[in-house]
């Protein structure tokens, strides 16, 4: 029976029935969906600017292309990870590719702005059920601590080198084909998983899943999306009464449907998880890790481009080592937590995010990217080993049966994560560089009020100018970016170490592994 008071990770008694081989065989095929998603979202970015000349869309509309996908996604990835319990893991996550997969093909061949946001919502749909279902599943099937640590390393790693290969990948697809390859591509990814994946994945859910309760499942979804909606308003158009409105109201559902949870026999989502200590630090140790590495890389993409004036695919691939540090460091912590504590391991990899966001506060930004490049590279290393022990503490703190739930609530955690890191930081960089622009004399109207909005606006507005004042603005736009990266970088070094402080407190009594 699971105790929300216990601070230790539960142990499963015995393995299931199953050669050690077709266990890595069945986390090889869980790692097609795994990469893909992390692909997917990274690509696309490649993919917009054709997309908005062949389909003649609108600004609105293409912010619709990139936001309807995690907007349907976060909804429901809590109600889908109830789903996977109760109908079994296996069989929504084959449900999720194969409809996943149709749904890209169709959004490859996507004729209007429309039937292409049509499509990313319902590749919403199906990738809430790939996401939880996956994490689900590796924690049945590797009821040992020290194999599931490193199945949980890998399957971190396939996010991590998701991200690194989208970019370089999109934009090859892109220039080779046409902006529907990254659409298309989803097809040959999860033909593997769907052809040995009934035979290689064993089925586990919950042996006691209770009645289902429909008014829960709204009300997760009235909770989640319109948080999620205000918060990419806030970030888009900043923070007014029309994003307040989207995220009290969200968060007033949240509250109603915690309490509804409470009163249930066989609640939708056992919320007594949160009153574990390590549950709900490892959760917390989650949303910050992605929240500093999306924020960061946030910024920086923008600064290679825009400032030291890269192309998008050697952006890309200027960032490919550190993101490859991040699947390394995942996999060297697996052995070191045998020996250190879990709850340093994590501490200490939140305060190398720290450490990273210090030297981009502090570097001089002018003399080229190393200073920023070398805080990525720190961030990588600390995202790296904190994800893989926290997502191992929230599977081992709740019981087998409950797998799914807790999945959906880390993959919850990692998307809230990333819209957190863009949008916070994001939107404080935004203010910063508006109201530390000075722009030269002489620039009025359209081009002055473009140049205000973004750092990208200016540098767009410069290449139509006279050259001196072309150079006048394009200086004055560069300062005031930097500045900004300054001021974010700090607010990130204060979050990160306060993070690292409540997971060195909270975390600190529990064992090494054995």
């Amino acid at each position: 029976m699971f105790s929300p008071s216990t601070t230790q990770l539960s142990r499963t008694p015995s393995a299931p029935n199953t050669a050690p081989w077709r266990d890595w065989a069945a986390l090889a095929l869980l790692m097609f969906p795994v990469l893909l998603v992390a692909v997917d979202n990274t690509a696309l970015t490649f993919a917009l600017p054709e997309i908005a000349r062949k389909l003649d869309v609108g600004g609105v509309q293409l912010l619709w292309i990139v936001d309807s996908y995690a907007l349907v996604l976060a909804a429901l990835l809590v109600s889908m990870g109830n789903l996977g319990d109760r109908i079994g893991r296996r069989r929504l996550l084959l449900l999720g590719s194969t409809g996943f997969a149709a749904v890209s093909a169709a959004s490859a061949f996507a004729p209007s702005p429309e039937w292409l946001i049509a499509g990313r919502a319902g590749l919403g749909i199906f990738g809430a059920m790939l996401m939880p279902s996956t994490l689900s599943l590796i924690r049945n099937i590797f009821p040992d601590p020290n194999r599931r640590r490193l199945a949980i390393a890998i399957w971190a790693a396939g996010f991590s080198g998701g991200a690194a290969l989208g970019p370089i990948f999109g934009g090859w697809l892109v220039e080779h084909f046409w902006w529907g390859a990254v659409f298309l591509v989803a097809v040959p990814l999860l033909l593997p998983l769907l052809a040995f994946g009934p035979f290689l994945i064993p089925e586990s859910k919950d042996s006691n899943p209770g009645k289902a309760d429909v008014p829960s499942v709204a009300l997760s979804i009235l909770a989640m999306a319109p948080v999620v909606y205000g918060i990419k308003e806030a970030a888009v158009h900043g923070f007014g009464p029309g994003p307040a409105a989207f995220i009290v109201f969200g968060l007033a559902m949240g509250v109603v449907f915690v309490r509804r949870q409470r009163s249930l026999a066989s609640p939708m989502l056992d919320v007594r998880l949160f009153r574990n200590k390590v549950f709900s630090t490892a959760i917390t140790a989650n949303i910050l890790s992605l929240f500093s590495m999306t924020g960061f890389i946030y910024f920086f993409a923008q600064h290679l481009q825009l400032v030291e004036g890269q192309t998008p695919m050697e952006a890309g691939i200027a960032m490919v080592p550190a993101l490859l540090a991040t699947i390394l460091a995942g996999l060297v912590v697996v052995p070191v937590v045998k020996k250190i504590r879990p709850g340093l391991v994590v501490a200490s990899g939140l305060t190398l995010n720290a450490v990273g966001y210090l030297v981009a506060a502090v570097g001089n930004h002018g003399q080229g990217p190393g200073y920023l490049l070398t805080a990525l590279l720190l961030l990588a290393v600390g995202v790296g080993s904190s994800e893989t022990i926290s997502n191992d503490l929230i599977l081992g703190a709740v019981p087998a049966d409950k797998a799914g739930a807790a999945s959906a609530i880390s993959e919850t955690g990692y998307e809230l994560g990333s819209l957190l890191g863009t949008a916070v930081l994001g939107s404080i960089l935004t203010a910063s560089y508006q109201q530390h622009l000075l722009l030269p004399g002489g620039l009025s109207g359209h081009s002055a009020e473009r140049s205000r909005e973004t750092l990208a606006g200016a540098v767009d507005t410069a290449a139509t100018l006279p050259q001196p004042m072309a150079e006048a603005l394009t200086a004055a736009a560069r300062s005031a970016f930097e500045s900004g990266v300054h001021i974010t970088a700090a607010i990130g070094l204060v979050l990160m170490a306060g993070a690292a402080v409540l997971a060195a407190v909270v975390l600190r009594r529990i064992p090494a592994a054995k």
